[in-house]
């Protein structure tokens, strides 16, 4: 195990579909701390698709049932629970001693205020996002110079108030992007590979396809754009 994984310290947003695998590979692989962030209650209709919970689990909070599981997994692994809703000041407050944020939400007002924080205190952001049969990945290093941020892929803001449960989504789906999220999380704090920085990752389940977009930083972006200063 990598010296660097057992002494690192990630945000996990989100213990639904994609934080459940995000969670538990990152447990397996080593991290040493997960801070586990959801103010939401486990209901039967999750467990087809959130695998970190149990039937047994159902009304315990998000982060208690995630918890059970990981250190029946890792007993010696240090978790930190948050059970509420994120505002500005909480976010800005966790992130002071955090590695990377991996944004595992299901609404664009929780993944705009994760980017903000990420973007002001330089934290790495590894986001993922699934719906129906379509998931993505993208990875925001906001300490370089020259990544993008999320914003600067979503700066149309009409439909920030549906969420993927509303819309619906194939349960293995959320397994895959979740587990290429856990991946980059891992390449990002062990600085190895090439990460998904300035790349957007797409997949298409119903055509089992893969695409690789580029994403540049958006010169007018309302949140990273003071960011960018000439050489």
């Amino acid at each position: 195990m990598p010296k660097q994984l057992k002494h690192s310290k990630v945000l996990i947003v989100g213990l639904g579909g994609l934080g459940a695998p995000v969670s538990l590979y990152l447990a397996a692989a080593g991290v040493g701390h997960l801070v586990l962030v959801d103010y939401d209650h486990v209901d039967l209709s999750n467990l087809q698709r959130q695998i970190i919970h149990k039937t047994s689990h159902i009304g315990q909070e998000k982060t208690v049932s995630a918890q059970i599981k990981l250190q029946a997994l890792v007993p010696e692994l240090q978790i930190t629970r948050f059970n509420q809703r994120l505002s500005k000041t909480s976010l800005n407050n966790m992130l002071s001693d955090i590695n990377v944020v991996v944004d595992c939400s299901d609404n664009f007002m929780t993944r705009f205020a994760i980017n903000a924080a990420c973007v002001e205190n330089g934290t790495p952001l590894v986001s993922g996002a699934a719906v129906r049969w379509k998931g993505q990945v993208a990875v925001f290093l906001p300490a370089q110079k020259h990544s993008p941020c999320y914003r600067c892929l979503y700066n149309n803001t009409e439909d920030e108030t549906e969420t993927c449960s509303q819309m619906g989504i194939l349960a293995p789906l959320v397994g895959i992007i979740g587990s290429i999220q856990a991946l980059e999380v891992i390449k990002v704090l062990l600085g190895i590979g090439q990460s998904l920085c300035g790349k957007l990752l797409t997949f298409d389940a119903y055509t089992e396809t893969w695409r690789t977009l580029k994403l540049r930083k958006d010169p007018a972006c309302p949140v990273c754009s003071q960011l960018i200063t000439d050489n």
